[in-house]
């Protein structure tokens, strides 16, 4: 995220987005650090919805930067299919956790 970040051409547009970009992304990995730490099942699951809700919008403002033209597709895309399979990876522990309750 960071290197993506500083990678972005100086203009207002990809500053907004790409500032954007880096508090959801960062929160991804501070909040799974979180959901980890969690007193219980109902804290666990609370906090993996986060979690999902972050990567989620971090995929967002990745498309926006590709449907914009701000950088090219190819720079982006391994970092945006990352995102997508963290994604179904939370959704699936969140699925699991709540079954196991």
């Amino acid at each position: 995220m960071i290197k993506l970040l500083e990678s972005l051409p100086n203009t207002a547009s990809a500053r907004t987005i790409g500032n954007q970009l880096i508090r959801s992304g960062t929160s991804v990995g501070a909040n799974y650090r979180a959901c980890c730490r969690a007193r219980s099942t109902a804290g666990f699951i609370a906090k993996l919805g986060i979690v999902i809700e972050e990567a989620d919008e971090s995929a967002f403002w990745m498309e926006l930067i590709i449907d914009s033209q701000i950088m090219k597709i190819e720079m982006i895309e391994p970092l945006l299919n990352e995102a997508n399979e963290l994604v179904k990876i939370f959704v699936a522990s969140r699925q699991t956790a709540r079954k196991n309750k």
